[in-house]
């Protein structure tokens, strides 16, 4: 082991302004990658502390971050906005990191444990970070909580109630076999026991969906796994690593371990085997794994064939799918919206600015709580959100361009009624040059230009209508622009060589220096009932998506000749909104 490294103490200010703490612990020499470590549930970063020595690796920065709500970090104590915030707020720390202490992403490994372990893998799945690796001790993908119906009571309690508190079960002794680690445990005021519904119930949620699809996540990935866990279950963590496909992944089942996986007596074990992965991806890193070919072959291509076989109407789910479609067909004689969607495809333009407007219609009391209720559905206010994360990031491209001195000059490939680019210009106070608004449909054309009758801007905006898939229209569109936006637009169609395209033609329009904000849908909750159920706008066939994993959807806009800056993403972990630069 190396003499005890120096450290030094900071704070990073997270997107709602919040002053989180941190650790770091200098390479001694010339760095020659960075680690960051979080913490598991009720601890901080000082409980992780001696892995800045035990690991062994001197010519490696170390940070290590409380938690909001955790340790010396301000916030109420076991809690946080929601689950996707804690994980928002990773994404900012290493951003912190690379712009104040120089570290390049590439050179970053992620250690995580237990609920951070959760967190780390939510946040490799949503945000496809171009780290080095991520190593997880112990995630806390399903947490043993001994009491039957647990989940659902405290979701049914929480609904009644609000959010609220409960209090860890756990005893030190059951975490680890350390003396000393026990008896910090039970002195160290830094440790809060209560954990809030609301992060307890999001952090199952989460890594549900993780473990679901694990495939997405291509990292390099070291699986830790304490072999006599008394405070989460096994079978998860196993899942998880079956269904990774990450360029390297080992995984390690430490006997006798208990939970606190890095805080064993015996964390040696674990300490050498991390060492050695973290030398390896350095020494002999793997080639990233290239996913331009997903459409053809790989897992979400496989999904989506499936989704879009017709199943037998004698069948228990055959009849079951074709009741859905009756039910809706009923829905659509009560519900403006339901309606809208059987006349102009449930993905058109036309529906999805009514999904915006938000306003129920429909035959009174009945129809208008059917309304009601299709509007709340979980994919509906997903599109809602991403319509602000689209404007919040389109606004960020309007303040990046006009300091750069350029032209604001904007076009939106196939902007639907072009409502989100619209409401984001009003918004931002930085006044475009030009606003060049495309779509293929007559009638988004039709209503958009009225829309910017609306809003007066007819005098700087044109509505016109152009494929938005043609590459050589795109690249010689007039006025040149410096920001484009496609939203919702690429999530409708499976082929990369398609999408590939598209975005060779704005690569040729937007000069360097200007913007791209584009959007995925890694995961949907709903695939199934969409592609069994509703229509599309391609003369009624049935609406089958592919997904694209946030890893695929980056290297397409990475291939085009953009660099990623910033994103956003759902609570839901369905649609993610991104801002690309035009690199030189």
């Amino acid at each position: 082991m190396s003499a005890t490294r120096h450290c030094t103490e900071h704070s990073f200010t997270t997107h709602d302004d919040v002053a989180l703490f941190y650790r770091h612990w200098p390479a001694q020499g010339d760095a020659r990658g960075a680690i960051v470590l979080i913490h598991r549930g009720h601890e901080h970063s000082g409980r992780m502390a001696h892995l800045a020595d035990e690991l062994a690796l001197p010519d490696f920065d170390v940070f290590a971050y409380d938690m909001r709500g955790h340790g010396r970090s301000p916030g109420v104590r076991g809690d946080s906005p929601d689950f996707a915030t804690s994980v928002r707020d990773l994404q900012t720390f290493v951003d912190h990191i690379a712009t104040i202490h120089g570290v390049e992403i590439a050179d970053l490994i992620v250690i995580a444990q237990s609920v951070g372990a959760v967190l780390a893998s939510t946040w490799a799945h949503d945000y496809a970070p171009k780290i080095r690796g991520l190593v997880l001790a112990s995630p806390a993908f399903k947490v043993k909580l001994y009491v039957p119906f647990a989940r659902p009571g405290l979701a049914l309690m929480r609904k009644l109630r609000g959010n609220f508190f409960v209090n860890s079960y756990v005893k030190a002794k059951f975490l680890t076999h350390d003396p000393e680690r026990i008896a910090s445990y039970g002195t160290d005021p830094l440790i809060s026991r209560p954990i809030s519904v609301n992060i307890l119930l999001g952090l199952y949620e989460a890594a549900d969906r993780v473990v679901a699809d694990a495939a997405a996540i291509t990292l390099p990935v070291q699986l830790l796994i304490s072999g006599s866990d008394w405070v989460v279950h096994h079978a998860p963590q196993h899942r998880f690593f079956e269904r990774l496909t990450s360029a390297r992944k080992e995984k390690h089942v430490l006997p006798g371990f208990f939970h606190d996986t890095l805080g064993e007596r015996d964390r040696k074990q674990a300490t050498d085997r991390i060492r050695s992965f973290v030398l390896g991806l350095f020494d002999n890193p793997p080639a990233a794994v290239s996913l331009r070919d997903a459409h053809r072959t790989g897992y979400t291509a496989d999904e989506s064939r499936a989704l879009g076989t017709a199943l037998p109407w004698y069948t228990p789910r055959g009849a079951y799918w074709a009741l859905t479609r009756a039910s809706l067909k009923l829905g659509g004689r009560l519900s403006r919206g339901i309606a809208l969607g059987h006349a102009t495809g449930f993905d058109s333009g036309s529906t999805l600015d009514y999904v915006y407007r938000n306003q129920a219609q429909g035959v009174p009391l009945i129809g208008v709580a059917i309304d009601r209720t299709y509007l709340d559905s979980i994919g509906w206010r997903g599109i809602r959100i991403r319509k602000t994360h689209v404007e919040e990031l389109l606004r960020k491209a309007f303040a990046r361009v006009h300091a750069r001195g350029l032209p604001l000059r904007v076009m939106d490939v196939a902007a639907g009624h072009g409502r989100y680019v619209l409401d984001a210009i009003t918004t931002s106070g930085i006044k475009p040059d030009s606003i060049l608004l495309r779509d293929y449909s007559n009638i988004n054309v039709s209503d958009g230009r009225a829309l910017i009758a609306e809003r007066g801007l007819y005098s700087i905006a044109q509505f016109v209508q152009g494929d938005a898939f043609d590459r050589d229209d795109l690249a010689q569109v007039s006025p040149t622009p410096t920001v484009a936006v496609v939203s919702g637009l690429y999530e409708l169609f499976p082929d990369n060589d398609q999408v590939a395209a598209s975005l060779a033609g704005i690569a040729a329009a937007v000069p360097p220096g200007g913007c791209l904000v584009y959007t995925g849908q890694p995961w949907h909750p709903q695939l199934e009932l969409i592609a069994r159920a509703l229509t599309s706008h391609r003369q009624g066939q049935a609406w089958v998506m592919r997904r694209r994993t946030q890893a695929e959807m980056d290297q397409l806009v990475e291939a085009a000749g953009f660099r990623k800056l910033e994103q956003r993403i759902d609570a839901f972990g369905i649609f993610t909104v991104s801002l690309a630069v035009r690199e030189g």
